[in-house]
């Protein structure tokens, strides 16, 4: 059972978010009047409907705690009732102890003269009727005797066997002399002189107690009162359909009376009390609220020590809540009527207040078809009137961009015919380099050969600038051309040393970013060295951050540090005009720093400002560029990934 409802459970969790998702693009697809009327809706209803059950529940708190307030007066009221009959009740027996005549007779071990008997009954007997008598609150006085050898004295005198077959008889010696209070259904006639008895279904409440004399049990004590006379208002018969009073004794068990249509004639109910009573005496406390038959009640109680019993008050609830429930109904009916009224209002408002902004909608529409109007003549001020005005600036530079497009096509188709004559005079180069190359193997001249060779590929890598992008590898293969060309000027050739795992041969570089370095270490690296061994090593390297370190160091005479920190700060400066005093790049004396900036500004402004270069030297040792870039791959066709 516990899986069929976690499978609901998550079912409906998956469904909760599509018809949320649903509700918001329905809303979505409304227009702007239609979701303004809704908003208005939703902040009326939602707030009322919150505040609403918020002062009806404290309606509902304060009408339950005024009921128990109530209720827990009318129980101290009865239980003062009570004590006084208790007090009354332990008074009789206590008279009835003190009469040392009547002691001494139940005591006795043989059978007294005719005249001492009637001595008790003229004396002792006579003050116990009347202490009956001047309480006729009490309904029975009786002394039962441990003493076979007695006569019984009606209606006051008992031997004790009449009593010994009660289920309570046995727990007075437990008690050790205390008093033992019970209560009753019936209180039926122990002389069984009549078949029956009105008294017999009358509920009653019994005090016994065990007569000692010295150490000797000599009898019992009973003082008897119906509960009608015990408790008054419990059983006082007054019809209420809205509450009862009842007692409970020590064992939990419910005494009420039957007639009352409230819960003697609800056997349900009575069942109910009886178990919220006995949760009550396990929380210790005096009041709860429950529910029988989806009608709610309240149970009062409060003790009475001296009969070990508690009085109780069951009130319902129902009348009030259906009360409060229907004041409640009615005010939400007004509200919801209140807020359609509204509503109306707010649509029509809304229609007259929108006019503008749906003429502006249909300017829009125009617009998204092709149809671009000169402007929108609308008046007024607020948001609206300045939405317009900014529309029809946004049409006077549409029609202005339309007026460049068609000068850019222009000179477009002007550049795309001057690039198709410099693709000719090209290939006529390409041709005769070609020629004049295989002369040169004709007559055995290699190195003119290979130079020739190298300074083709630096050519066609030049003109074919199909894009802004290239491979390392293609950057890479151009400068082993270049440096193979530029070999030939030198007696002692410069060594190009590369540290390129080959997984990043692939990566993505701009096109001529290596290349003006490596132009300028060969042309200032060594400047003024006579004999040196000329070594450039390119190293290439991925951080933890993914991105893509590229390392050009030349071992020439390096850069002194004050020239050094104001080539880095030319390179950096945001503002062309603060680098116009720039230097061209190198280890030498000459001015450097142009190519080394444009490499810079061009990684930044294709790859972001948190990319570039920087520049580090140590004067007599090297110079060293350290490029930063963005991992990304350069596939087939030109494919960025």
């Amino acid at each position: 059972m516990n899986d069929i409802r976690s499978g609901s459970e998550k079912i409906m969790g998956r469904k909760f978010p599509s018809y949320l998702q649903s509700i918001t693009h329905w809303l979505g697809r409304r227009s702007m009047q239609s979701r303004l009327v809704a908003a208005y809706i939703i902040i009326l209803l939602i707030p009322s409907i919150v505040v609403s059950n918020y002062l009806f529940g404290q309606i509902r708190d304060s009408y339950t705690n005024d009921t128990i307030k109530q209720g827990q007066y009318l129980l101290e009221m009865e239980k003062v009732n009570i004590l006084n009959q208790i007090e009354a009740m332990e008074l009789a027996a206590q008279l009835t102890i003190s009469e040392s005549e009547i002691l001494e007779y139940i005591s006795t071990r043989e059978e007294p003269p005719i005249e001492e008997l009637l001595d008790l009954n003229r004396g002792p007997l006579t003050d116990m009727i009347n202490i009956q008598t001047n309480n006729p609150n009490i309904a029975h006085l009786r002394l039962f005797a441990n003493n076979e050898h007695i006569s019984e004295i009606w209606p006051i005198i008992f031997h004790e066997r009449r009593i010994q077959s009660e289920p309570w008889f046995a727990k007075l010696d437990q008690l050790d002399g205390k008093e033992l209070w019970m209560f009753k259904d019936k209180d039926p006639d122990i002389l069984r002189r009549y078949v029956t008895d009105v008294n017999d279904q009358m509920p009653k409440v019994s005090l016994v107690r065990i007569i000692h004399a010295g150490s000797k049990r000599i009898g019992v004590i009973q003082v008897e009162m119906l509960l009608k006379q015990f408790s008054p208002k419990a059983f006082a018969n007054i019809k209420d359909e809205g509450s009862q009073m009842m007692l409970a004794d020590s064992s939990g068990a419910i005494y009420l009376d039957d007639n009352q249509p409230f819960a003697g004639r609800n056997p349900e109910l009575r069942q109910a009390i009886e178990n919220e009573f006995a949760e009550m005496n396990e929380q210790g406390i005096n009041e709860k609220r429950f529910v029988v038959n989806k009608h709610p009640y309240l149970l009062v109680s409060t003790p009475i020590e001296q009969a070990d019993a508690h009085i109780l008050n069951v009130v319902s609830l129902q009348t009030a809540h259906e009360r409060i429930s229907g004041a409640e109904k009615q005010i939400i009916a007004a509200n919801l009527i209140l807020i359609g009224l509204l509503s109306i209002i707010t649509y029509m408002l809304n229609s007259f207040i929108l006019k503008n902004l749906r003429r502006l909608t249909e300017a829009m529409k125009k617009v998204r078809k092709g149809e671009v109007p000169t402007g929108l003549p609308l008046g007024g001020g607020g948001e609206i009137g300045e939405l317009a005005h900014h529309f029809n600036k946004l049409i006077h530079t549409i029609n202005e961009l339309i007026a460049q497009g068609v000068k850019k096509q222009a000179l477009t188709k002007e550049a795309e015919l001057r690039t198709l004559h410099s693709q000719i005079d090209s290939h006529f180069l390409y041709n005769t380099l070609e020629n004049i190359k295989m002369l040169a193997e004709m007559e055995n001249q290699r190195t003119i050969s290979d130079s020739l060779t190298s300074l083709g590929g630096m050519m066609r890598y030049n003109f074919k600038w199909s894009g802004e992008y290239v491979s390392l590898r293609d950057e890479i293969r151009h400068i082993q051309n270049y440096i193979a060309v530029m070999n030939i000027r030198f007696d002692e050739p410069i060594e190009l040393e590369l540290h390129i795992p080959p997984k990043l041969m692939e990566i993505e570089v701009l096109k001529m970013s290596l290349q003006p370095i490596i132009e300028n270490a060969v042309k200032h690296a060594w400047l003024g060295v006579e004999e040196s061994k000329s070594a450039i090593l390119i190293h290439a390297s991925e951080n933890e951050r993914a991105e893509i370190i590229i390392t050009l160091r030349d071992n020439g005479i390096g850069i002194q540090a004050q020239r050094l920190e104001r080539l880095n700060e030319m390179i950096h400066a945001e503002n062309r005009a603060n680098s116009s005093r720039g230097e061209e790049v190198g280890s030498g004396k000459q001015a450097f720093g142009i190519g080394l900036r444009n490499v810079h500004q061009r990684i930044r402004l294709y790859y972001g400002k948190q990319y570039g270069l920087h520049v580090y030297s140590s004067e007599g040792q090297f110079t060293e560029v350290v490029i930063t870039l963005p991992k990304v791959l350069l596939m087939g066709g030109g494919v960025r990934i």
